[in-house]
């Protein structure tokens, strides 16, 4: 029986930010959280910068693991981790909820993206942690 707690990284789009620390949950984390993704809306495919500084940096292929979910799509959810919309980001109920605050860099530079992933991976780890000390909920 798997017990871990199933976080949530949501936006309106779930194309960047969002499935950017799903990989990313999933690369660092797995063995503390499950990682999920959505959005409020979808797009056809994940930000191309995103997918190729991802397997650039960690060797992960987004395109071959997640695609663009809406919130409706996912199983019931323990911490909800909002990625900073800049608008109402999306409501999914949960025991513990963040807003990471996070600029959207989507078509903005290599360098203003590798700032975001440098912060997802950072607060992805220190999520784990938190979770791991029982210091959410």
């Amino acid at each position: 029986m798997n017990n871990k707690p199933k976080v949530a990284f949501i936006c309106v789009h779930n194309s960047c930010r969002s499935q950017m620390a799903e990989a990313l949950g999933k690369h660092f984390a797995s063995d503390v959280f499950e990682s999920f993704s959505a959005g409020t809306e979808t797009k056809p495919q994940i930000n191309q910068d995103a997918v190729r500084l991802m397997k650039k940096n960690y060797n992960i292929d987004m395109e071959k693991t997640q695609y663009s979910k809406v919130i409706n799509e996912l199983p019931e959810i323990d911490v909800t981790i909002k990625m900073g919309c800049n608008v109402i980001c999306p409501f999914l109920p949960s025991k513990y909820e963040e807003d990471w605050g996070l600029d959207d860099p989507t078509g903005k530079s290599d360098e203003e993206f590798e700032l975001v992933i440098a912060e997802i991976e950072k607060k992805v780890k220190e999520l784990a942690e938190k979770i791991k000390a029982g210091n959410l909920y």
